[in-house]
């Protein structure tokens, strides 16, 4: 599915139209694009971050030009509603986002966007759709979609492959959103022409300046994220489908932590926390992301059937070599005081059956970071130390304050697996509740083989889809590709884990009753 250029006016066919490639972005041949007599939408659309009654709307631009929008239900047809959103200039990237507000609850809302310069040249509109937040009363079935890491560790995007493929996969689905655990970008992981195979084919990527050196500046960050709008897959699926958008280690630098100094001469900029603070900007600037934006966590209600708590475990972590200590400290931090309070709060304050607990990285999959440091939460050690701290504080509370039907999911380590956490087989740590915790990605990056995985909370291992070991692990051509999804009956409120590969085929699924008491409440 391709999305459907336009000329501006009244809403026509609000369908996505089918075909299209790559053609259309005009990041790649700026020269050109100035030459045009009206501004153009450089990427195409983005929803995120949805409200109980608005959802935010993002685009970005070649030139300074004010942002457009039109929006109808589609069941009503009605006389469609304007929006005269932000100017787009050089100050924001020429990108910004506008919360589309007053919106009805439980509709599927079309939404057509242009842009107008200056002299009110409008330029052609982009068309994208999305379904609203249900409400008690007329609920409906709600999938959320999930997985992580892409353009990773040199492979960028092979239009003779097919590019990402598996946001296609994941839109045919139809989830009502989408959580990206992080990693959007591989900033650290610059691209080359070519790189061959281990079964001597030759991987070609497609290449742009951003892409072809380390990200240290603001502007290479940000196109960084731009690349990924290269593919047509990605395009469609993210004018579709909703995202709640989190970040990792690699939307910076690989295994970053604040403080942090760099010993890499392919760095001019040595500061870890010099290159975060462009980093973070530049996240905010390429995603819809409601909220201060300061600060990355923060929770999505969706109805009363699901509420996503997106985790922060970058901006608030002490040393990764302190996360081998056996006291708790200020080394040992990993969510931080604050996160930690506003996270208790919100947990003790959703009034939701299922509780997505959105982490950056798992709980028990050890993650090093060379030898005498972790990355990770794990650190292989069967006593409860380091990060493990936060973790069973966060654990005990929720058993303390009967917050029942959390489900933890991530990405990160490049593989997929589901695990069930219970105290009679932890080692470390028994005052919580048992709860699942299931892990899905890398989008488009290369497999890796699971790592150690530490019994500090008693994790059981019920389902693994990992490679063997392969030296730099397996390219995105392989058979490890995976995303997850959660889908949740609005009878019954049972929730539906499954873990597809990158055709969408299902690798295992698993259903789980929901509890009826959720903090003392029916």
């Amino acid at each position: 599915m391709a999305l459907r250029r336009s000329t501006r006016g009244s809403m026509g066919r609000r369908r996505l139209m089918a075909g299209g490639a790559a053609a259309g972005l005009v990041v790649a041949a700026p020269a050109i694009v100035r030459a045009k007599a009206r501004p153009t939408i450089t990427t195409g659309l983005q929803f995120g971050d949805p409200s109980p009654t608005g959802m935010l709307a993002w685009a970005m631009s070649d030139r300074p030009a004010r942002l457009m929008l039109e929006w109808d239900t589609r069941a009503s047809r009605a006389t469609a509603r304007k929006i005269a959103g932000p100017l787009l200039t050089a100050d924001n990237a020429f990108a910004a986002q506008v919360d589309i507000d007053g919106l009805p609850p439980g509709e599927t809302v079309v939404v057509r966007a242009w842009l107008e310069d200056a002299d009110g040249n409008a330029g052609e509109a982009l068309d994208g759709e999305f379904r609203t937040t249900p409400v008690a009363g007329r609920a409906r079935d709600v999938t959320i979609a999930w997985s992580g890491d892409q353009i990773g560790q040199g492979y960028g995007i092979d239009v003779e492959r097919g590019g990402m493929k598996i946001f296609s996969a994941m839109a045919a689905l139809a989830p009502d959103l989408f959580v990206h655990s992080g990693d959007q970008i591989y900033a650290d992981s610059p691209l080359v022409p070519e790189r061959r195979l281990a079964d001597g084919t030759i991987w070609r990527n497609l290449l742009t300046p951003a892409k072809s050196k380390v990200a240290e500046s603001l502007d290479e960050y940000r196109g960084n994220y731009v690349y990924n709008f290269l593919d047509p897959h990605f395009r469609d699926f993210h004018a579709r489908v909703p995202k709640l958008a989190q970040w990792d280690d690699h939307d910076v630098r690989n295994n970053w932590y604040p403080g942090r100094l760099l010993d890499e001469a392919r760095y001019t900029e040595k500061r870890l926390d010099v290159l975060a603070a462009r980093a973070r900007r530049a996240f905010f600037e390429m995603n819809p992301v409601r909220g201060a934006r300061e600060r990355i966590y923060r929770a999505i209600p969706y109805g009363d059937m699901v509420e996503v708590f997106l985790l922060d475990g970058r901006s608030h972590r002490g040393t990764n070599p302190g996360a081998l200590a056996r006291e708790r400290g200020a080394d040992t931090a990993y969510f931080g005081d604050a996160q930690i309070a506003w996270l208790k709060d919100a947990l003790r304050r959703s009034r939701a059956t299922w509780k997505i607990i959105a982490c950056d990285q798992p709980i028990g999959l050890m993650n090093p970071d060379g030898a005498n440091a972790v990355d990770g939460i794990a650190n292989g050690i069967p006593e409860l130390g380091g990060r493990e701290f936060e973790v069973a504080e966060l654990l005990s509370f929720m058993k303390a304050e009967r917050i029942y039907n959390t489900v933890w999911v991530t990405a990160e380590v490049h593989h997929a697996a589901a695990y069930r956490y219970d105290p009679v087989g932890a080692t470390g740590f028994n005052d919580f509740d048992p709860f699942w915790e299931f892990v899905a990605g890398p989008l488009h990056a290369s497999c890796l083989v699971r790592g150690l995985l530490d019994p500090t909370f008693g994790p059981d291992e019920r389902f693994l889809h990992a490679p063997a070991y392969e030296a730099g692990g397996q390219p995105p051509n392989g058979a490890f590709q995976s995303f997850g999804a959660v889908a949740i009956d609005a009878d019954t409120r049972v929730m539906t884990v499954r873990l597809h590969g990158a055709g969408g085929e299902e690798l295992y699924s698993v259903e789980l009753e929901p509890r009826r008491l959720t903090a003392g409440r029916p």
